[in-house]
Formats: C-alpha cells, sequence, structure tokens
C-alpha cells in the first residue's frame, strides 16, 4: 500500500498490508487471519474493524474455550495484547 494514503468510506483487507502514515476515515478494516498488518503513524477515525475467515474462526475458538472453564486462559490472552510495550 502507498505511504501517505487516505481511505474513506472504504472497505480495506488487511491481510499481509504495510500502513504508513495513512488516514482512515469511517473504513471497514478486514482481517481475515493471514500475515498481521503493519501500521506506522496511522490515524482512524470511526473505522469498523471486522474479523473474517480465519481470524473469526480464532475468536470463536476462544469463545468457546472461555465458556468451557478456560477463562484464566483467555484473560492472559488479552492482557498479552492490552499490556504497553
Amino acid at each position: 500500500m502507498p505511504s501517505g494514503a487516505f481511505y474513506n468510506h472504504e472497505t480495506i483487507a488487511l491481510d499481509g498490508e504495510a500502513f504508513s502514515s495513512c488516514e482512515f476515515r469511517d473504513c471497514r478494516l478486514v482481517y481475515s487471519g493471514g500475515a498481521p498488518p503493519t501500521f506506522a503513524d496511522c490515524r482512524f477515525d470511526g473505522c469498523d474493524w471486522r474479523y473474517d475467515e480465519a481470524a473469526a474462526r480464532t475468536l470463536a475458538h476462544l469463545k468457546v474455550v472461555w465458556n468451557l472453564g478456560g477463562k484464566p486462559s483467555v484473560q492472559a490472552l488479552i492482557k498479552d495484547i492490552t499490556v504497553a510495550r
């Protein structure tokens, strides 16, 4: 993807993409479970983050784990995600 791009009311597939100094306004950002995207100095305003295919199946699996008593495992993942690095 180009650097410094402006996206407005678009659906953007994120898998494997690299974004630098981009602005996203009211976009649908879709991750399907492929290579994680990278973002450097990007801005997001009013975007809808979606998870499809393998990513959606992973989230569904985590919900099953949670409901079967694996709450501590899922909470540990959430903590790992939210800890600033």
